[in-house]
């Protein structure tokens, strides 16, 4: 990721892809299961559906319980703002209206296997980065760089488990 200057305000987005060797239907069956994520991620520690949702669709929620080293340990109420079976699944953390992130997964058919992409929008809602820039208003741009680029370096190593599951 290069600098770009970003301020939490201007709401930056990171994205990742990867062509997977495997049919769409058994990469989607992967990230469509909100249960494997804790799996292949370093922060992200457990989910669970809540409001006795049991799957994906718009407007269902899950909890996520995350751990960072330097921001602490922590839980988000997420819902599903975008859902197309078999192609695009996205998330909101908090509040769907002004979210303190955004998180999208695309499956598309590609060179007769799958195009896997993961997508996230950083803010505009508050979220415990705003904290840190409350603290230290003058690195605002530094520590929204290197949120971002821990953004994308999560994201690379998910897709990348999600792409040698579906392959294996």
């Amino acid at each position: 990721m290069e600098w770009t200057g970003a301020r939490y305000a201007d709401t930056p987005t990171v994205e990742v892809r990867t062509w997977v060797d495997a049919p769409p239907e058994r990469v989607w069956a992967l990230v469509s299961d909100i249960g494997l994520m804790p799996a292949m991620s370093d922060e992200l520690q457990s989910v669970e559906w809540v409001d006795g949702t049991t799957g994906p669709a718009v407007g269902a929620r899950f909890v996520g319980r995350s751990k960072h080293e330097a921001l602490g340990e922590w839980a988000t109420t997420s819902e599903i703002v975008e859902f197309e079976p078999g192609r695009v699944f996205a998330w909101a953390v908090g509040d769907p209206a002004e979210p303190s992130a955004t998180w999208r997964f695309r499956v598309e058919p590609r060179d007769g296997g799958t195009e896997l992409s993961q997508w996230m929008r950083l803010g505009p809602g508050r979220s415990g980065l705003s904290l840190a820039i409350d603290r230290m208003p003058e690195k605002e741009q530094k520590i929204v760089f290197v949120r971002m680029r821990e953004f994308e370096r999560n994201m690379t190593a998910t897709l990348e488990c999600l792409k040698k599951r579906a392959e294996a």
